[in-house]
């Protein structure tokens, strides 16, 4: 096997984010910033192409206005010297000087030619400017600047504000070459406009945008290379903006994944000590069943009296022994469920709390002695019993000075329809803002100091196993009150007709 083959995973199996190589960095011109850079050069250059087009029919226009206006000049001098006729030398010279073959001027309805050269066989194209609109001008500068060259072309338009036109007859040669001249020079200044500007949104960009996301993107992967060290914490800074409260949620995150992950370790620990301790556990739990059954045969009748109870709390133990590592395996066993009288099994629950009889804490129980509900007694009992200790230890730890109100743990039920609906209320200090946020969170939801908060995991579990539900209601009052609610099991045909 090479050495490559040996750092591959197998197939089904992923690799933990610290093995993983941290990803380069991308080029500078390869990456967001790069691709930035491109696409704002061309679409400076599209929106240069856009602003081409009216421009260079504006050139067209102007150009052609120029020799109109040159040869009106020359035309008005021309007609000034009638009668007398223009030497063929001074026409050439200044048909040569306004770049036309022909000048003809129309006065009070009549043409007179002033000059001409070379008359062309035909005309090519016909251009009215004082007709000429935004899009026939446009239309018409692209067709010459594509195809012109080698066209013959008439001019004409009015003289200023007179009623007189000027006629030209004229090669678009020169006017081609001018506008492929202009064309040029509006390439190299959009060429120039489109970098220039692309290099200023680069730097703007990539100072305000690109350098932080970097440093985001560094500050994950040096995280992630050791999650669990408190030193690889992304320093956000002080800077504003949407990018700067992303970084202070990253280190948000990064602390919450920091405490998670030593929960976990924790639990990790947890799991393993109660591993190996459970063994020796049992054994000691079995002794003492052993020994607490001989209490039966004690004439005593104070003890004829504890020892049952006591019988069933070491059961009761032995049996939380045998199934503390199923919580650590994520799972519970399934619910045995039958019908059973829920006062008898709050009075169990108020026996395990031990209540000193003189003391301040009562314990009212107001359940009705017929009310029975469809559960699983062993874990009903747990959900109930560790409910009422909560409560129980907040009253122990609270202090009640309104002599009315006291210190009180009140279990209430109720059946409505096929649901059982269970109350345990209290009236101690009730849960702080904190374990209400982490309601049913382990290691998190705990309302007093040095709890684990596990409680409150195990009876939801318990509950929902159920098919129920719990949950903290709220009160005017003080104190904390929560709320289970338990279905019956829906009756199947079979067991019906089996009873019927």
């Amino acid at each position: 096997m090479t050495d490559d083959a040996a750092v591959l995973p197998r197939q089904g199996e992923t690799r933990p984010a610290a093995d993983l190589p941290l990803e380069p960095m991308p080029r500078v011109f390869g990456g967001l910033s790069g691709r930035l850079l491109w696409l704002t050069v061309i679409f400076v250059m599209l929106a240069e192409i856009l602003i081409f087009v009216p421009t260079v029919a504006n050139m067209r226009d102007g150009w052609l206005r120029d020799r109109l206006d040159t040869a009106a000049a020359a035309g008005i001098v021309i007609d000034g010297l009638q009668p007398a006729e223009l030497p063929r030398a001074v026409q050439d010279d200044t048909l040569l000087a306004t770049g036309t073959k022909v000048i003809a001027l129309r006065k009070d309805g009549t043409s007179r030619l002033l000059a001409a050269m070379d008359m062309p066989p035909q005309v090519d194209e016909q251009i009215d400017l004082a007709a000429q609109t935004p899009l026939t001008s446009m239309r018409d500068s692209i067709e010459t600047l594509l195809f012109g060259g080698n066209r013959v072309m008439r001019v004409y338009g009015p003289i200023g504000e007179s009623d007189m036109i000027i006629e030209l007859v004229m090669s678009d040669k020169a006017l081609h070459k001018a506008m492929l001249s202009f064309s040029r020079d509006m390439f190299i200044l959009s060429l120039m406009i489109s970098l220039i500007t692309a290099f200023l949104i680069y730097v703007a960009i990539n100072r305000m945008m690109i350098k932080p996301i970097r440093r985001l993107t560094r500050g994950m992967q040096i995280f992630s290379e050791h999650p669990e060290d408190p030193g690889r914490l992304f320093s956000p800074g002080k800077e504003k903006g949407e990018l700067a409260v992303a970084g202070r949620h990253l280190t948000s995150m990064q602390i919450e994944l920091q405490r998670t992950l030593k929960q976990q370790k924790n639990l990790a620990d947890l799991g393993l000590a109660v591993s190996k301790i459970n063994h020796d556990m049992r054994n000691i739990l079995a002794s003492a069943q052993l020994m607490s059954d001989r209490l039966v045969d004690v004439e005593d009748p104070m003890v004829r009296s504890f020892a049952p109870k006591l019988l069933r709390t070491i059961d009761r133990a032995v049996e939380y022994s045998t199934e503390v590592l199923a919580y650590g395996q994520a799972r519970e066993a399934a619910p045995k469920r039958r019908r059973i009288r829920l006062g008898g099994l709050c009075q169990e629950v108020r026996d395990m709390l031990a209540l000193d009889p003189d003391g301040d804490i009562e314990y009212l129980d107001q359940i009705p002695a017929d009310l029975e509900v469809d559960a699983d007694s062993e874990q009903l009992f747990r959900v109930i019993h560790n409910l009422c200790r909560n409560a129980v230890q907040a009253l122990a730890q609270a202090d009640v000075t309104d002599p009315l109100i006291g210190r009180r743990v009140s279990v209430t039920a109720q059946r409505v329809g096929s649901v059982v609906g269970i109350t345990i209320d209290d009236t101690g200090p009730g849960m702080p803002r904190k374990a209400r946020e982490n309601l049913f969170s382990a290691f998190r939801g705990s309302a007093r100091s040095g709890g684990t908060g596990l409680g409150l995991v195990i009876a939801r579990e318990l509950v929902l196993a159920h098919g129920g539900t719990i949950g903290l209601v709220e009160k005017p009052g003080p104190g904390t009150q929560f709320r289970i609610e338990i279905p019956d099991r829906p009756v199947s045909f079979e067991d019906y007709r089996a009873r019927a």
